[in-house]
């Protein structure tokens, strides 16, 4: 039976070039005469009966904005059967088929919940910064999200040269250090702590000290913020060195701001792939790009991964300090 109506919905962590999945999704569904649905609020919102009517012009000009018009939210309730329950009937109450979501690990198994245990066709794109699912070697707005914290490490290089200063920088990264690991290597830092990982305190320390005793003047260690807090790393290094340190957490800066080019791209990319197999009648899969061509996965499988280089950067910053 052919669709007739299709949902799109973010959820979890926004990132950079969520908007333009949504657009490529909702286009692409009306070039094939489907009707579209947004729904506000990620899974939440399908509780909550946040549904709204989308066309071409409600998705004007959005490919180059940050964040998500849709809004985004976690939702504990979505996990309850009672939840689940209640977003299936506001499904059915609007006709809505098949349903694309645009989001991380959480929200793809709330994906596959919806498409095994309710039989709703359903298809993820991988919306994070952590770019820490399978399928797919980058995620949307993890490419932004490192480009973003590397402006501003840039910056803090130059303060820490010129006022010969430690410096720990926090980046996000709760169970991945993905950002981490590439703003290190990408901005030149000294070290770097991140969750997959264990940490020596004191190995840092001597390092620092032997450095400076060869005129090292100053040193950046960058944090994932699941891996240690800055406050703390800087703490630590202050009282086992006696060198002055200084501590900056980058936060939520990470999530906004204009995508790149390559998240507009893939976003773009993904969000007409999700609609052509929603229309050949698949379901349970996520999409993605390995070695630059469209590649389909299981949902189950999608959902979390180690990135493949840790230890090669590990070394890499190692090597180079």
């Amino acid at each position: 039976m052919a669709i007739k109506k299709i949902g799109v919905l973010t959820s979890g962590g926004d990132g950079p070039g969520m908007n333009a999945a949504i657009r490529s999704v909702v286009r692409c569904s009306l070039s094939n005469g489907l009707e579209v649905s947004g729904i506000m609020r990620g899974y939440q919102g399908l509780i909550d009966e946040e549904i709204i009517r989308l066309n071409h012009r409600s998705v004007s000009n959005i490919i180059n904005r940050g964040g998500t018009i849709l809004k985004t939210a976690r939702s504990k309730e979505f996990k309850t059967e009672e939840g689940q329950k209640q977003a299936l009937a506001t499904l059915k109450k609007h006709s809505i088929e098949v349903l694309v979501v645009i989001g991380g690990d959480g929200s793809y198994r709330g994906a596959q919940e919806l498409s095994e245990k309710y039989n709703i066709p359903t298809i993820g794109l991988p919306g994070t910064i952590d770019n820490d699912l399978c399928g797919t070697d980058q995620t949307i707005g993890c490419n932004t999200a490192v480009n973003t914290a590397l402006e501003s490490i840039d910056k803090i290089r130059d303060t820490a040269h010129s006022m010969e200063r430690i410096f720990v920088i926090e980046v996000m990264g709760n169970h991945s250090g993905y950002i981490a690991l590439e703003v290190a290597v990408g901005a030149g830092a000294e070290d770097v702590i991140i969750p997959e990982r264990p940490f020596d305190y004191d190995l840092l320390c001597q390092n620092i000290l032997r450095g400076n005793k060869l005129g090292k003047i100053s040193w950046m260690i960058i944090v994932a913020e699941g891996a240690a807090k800055a406050y703390d790393v800087s703490d630590t290094i202050k009282k086992m060195t006696g060198l002055e340190t200084r501590f900056v957490v980058l936060g939520h800066v990470q999530r906004g701001g204009t995508p790149v080019s390559a998240d507009r791209i893939l976003a773009t990319r993904l969000g007409a792939q999700a609609v052509d197999l929603l229309m050949k009648g698949e379901s349970g899969k996520a999409v993605g790009v390995l070695q630059g061509e469209v590649n389909v996965v299981d949902l189950s499988r999608a959902c979390k991964r180690e990135n493949d280089h840790i230890d090669e950067y590990l070394e890499l910053i190692k090597l180079l300090r």
